[in-house]
């Protein structure tokens, strides 16, 4: 192939023979035949082909940089158009950038999904926010004041009430597994099955959480009680700040408020619970801040905390509205299994702060996982994919929403057949109880934006401000190389982060004052 002297665009100075365009193509064909000899023609568009191609480019470098932000995510959203910068005092443009003149023509940001089952990256990420969110609650830090490390709190489990005898895996006192449900007569349902098992269930083992009959099982009532859970939920508190108000008044102490986070977790058989941590605080006196957070007065303690969530959760009730199939709807009430603990901040104690916030942030990550089924939102295309009103468990479940769904004032089971009827957030607090995920997320936003780039010359991050007029077009990385150049790139950078971390930690562990520059990139880093 001859080489080109012409000009690469009009303005611009001829180039000397092999390079500009022409270069770059002859590398590109040269490329190109070498992986057909060596992984074949038939390799044309795999992961590993694509790979090669894009690490071979003259611009990979540039390529992960501007990917950085996307790189871990399973199913960045890509995003085409211009980046203004605006005088904010005079309304000036100072300038603009067009996705045009970027790698690949476009944007990538990152999914942002919860889920672990749909991007593990960006689950990660919303995991490790979650906890520092629901720390600061507990201990301060973070803009919340530091006494409410001293607020009465618990660590609260509402569960739903029985559906139907599940198989289950029974432990004694001292952790040695029992039979599922032993009996010594057992009864036989009307459909000839006996309800009772001796077996010793391993965990995770596939008949934990299915019924032991499935023509028995409450199906609808399930999918009902996970719809309006949330609803239950919101009387719950309701009920438990009146019953805490009037303790008060009694002692004729100050007003005080329960500050909850509620985690919810969807159990193996199906049906969502609600972990919760309840904050006792103080009111505010006249003349301070509505929002600001103030101790409990010194009459009230955990154990009235406790009994106060107690006397709510048997208190408290829901009907639905009617439906065809149940005139008078559905009366929900929790189970009977409501676990109440203190939660100490001390480290010597069953129940403490880091326990918790870990605890309730690995949940939040989570969906319907537990259950066997994973899916994105069904349609009427879809749904014959995953219901089957006479298959497995959690197939029954989503043929009892789409089922109950069928009437108009009901479509919301439809609509949530994919969560097993599940509409609500799985992470959700008091507005007072901490700080919020938007917080933590500009907070990282700017510590990148200082760190990771160089400002533009006529740039002021105090007057400027950043415009995007950005579209849609398109999730996903452009090929499977790019993928697994992108989420390797990532892990790497994870793994380097990590083990930062690892050596910051043991050096305070041992007495190290000795912090390298590396490392101090590490402490400056937001969590």
């Amino acid at each position: 192939m001859v080489a080109s002297t012409g000009t690469l665009a009009p303005g611009t100075a001829a180039v000397a023979p092999g390079t500009g365009v022409s270069a770059e193509l002859t590398h590109a064909f040269g490329l190109s035949r070498v992986l057909d000899d060596t992984l074949g023609a038939g390799s044309r568009g795999s992961a590993t082909r694509t790979a090669i191609e894009r690490a071979a480019g003259s611009d990979v470098h540039g390529w992960l940089a501007h990917v950085r932000s996307a790189a871990g995510c399973s199913n960045p959203v890509r995003l085409a158009g211009s980046i203004e910068r605006i005088d904010a005092t005079t309304g000036a443009l100072l300038g603009t950038t067009s996705t045009q003149d970027m790698p690949d023509g476009v944007i990538y940001k990152a999914c942002g999904n919860r889920r672990a089952s749909v991007c593990p990256h960006c689950a990660e990420v919303y995991r490790r926010d979650a906890y520092e969110l629901i720390r600061a609650g507990m201990i301060g830090g973070k803009g919340v004041d530091t006494h409410v490390s001293t607020h009465p709190a618990v660590f609260a489990t509402f569960t739903a009430g029985s559906f139907g005898t599940v198989h289950t895996r029974r432990t004694s006192k001292t952790g040695q597994p029992l039979p599922c449900r032993p009996r010594r007569h057992p009864e036989t349902c009307p459909h000839g099955i006996e309800l009772a098992c001796h077996q010793v269930h391993d965990k995770g083992a596939h008949l934990l959480g299915t019924p032991l009959c499935l023509d028995c099982y409450d199906y609808d009532g399930q999918v009902v009680f996970n719809a309006y859970a949330s609803e239950l939920w919101r009387r719950t508190t309701i009920a438990l700040g009146r019953y805490l108000d009037k303790l008060a008044r009694r002692a004729g102490l100050p007003g005080v408020r329960a500050t909850c986070c509620k985690v919810a977790e969807m159990q193996v058989r199906g049906v969502v619970h609600f972990h919760a941590i309840i904050r006792l605080d103080g009111l505010p006196a006249e003349g301070q801040d509505p929002a600001e957070v103030v101790p409990p007065p010194d009459g009230l303690d955990v154990i009235d905390l406790a009994d106060a969530i107690h006397y709510a959760a048997r208190q408290v009730g829901y009907t639905t509205p009617d439906h065809p199939d149940r005139p008078g709807g559905w009366h929900l009430t929790w189970g009977e299994q409501i676990d109440v603990r203190p939660i100490q901040v001390r480290a010597d104690t069953e129940i403490t702060d880091s326990l918790v916030a870990g605890y309730f942030a690995k949940y939040a990550t989570k969906s319907t996982e537990a259950t066997g089924h994973v899916s994105r939102r069904l349609n009427s295309d879809t749904i014959d994919l995953y219901a089957n009103e006479h298959g497995s468990h959690p197939e029954r479940l989503i043929a009892a929403c789409w089922w109950l769904g069928r009437h108009p004032d009901w479509r919301r089971l439809r609509r949530w057949a994919h969560m097993l009827g599940f509409g609500g957030h799985f992470l959700t607090k008091s507005r007072r109880y901490s700080i919020t995920f938007r917080l933590l997320r500009n907070t990282r936003v700017i510590w990148r934006r200082t760190v990771d780039t160089e400002p533009a010359a006529d740039t002021d991050g105090d007057t400027t401000l950043i415009v995007g007029n950005l579209s849609y077009v398109g999730t996903g990385w452009h090929t499977l190389g790019d993928a697994m150049l992108a989420n390797t790139s990532a892990d790497l950078a994870r793994s380097r982060q990590r083990i930062g971390r690892e050596e910051l930690a043991h050096a305070a562990a041992t007495g190290d004052t000795h912090v390298s520059t590396e490392q101090e990139s590490y402490l400056d880093s937001p969590q």
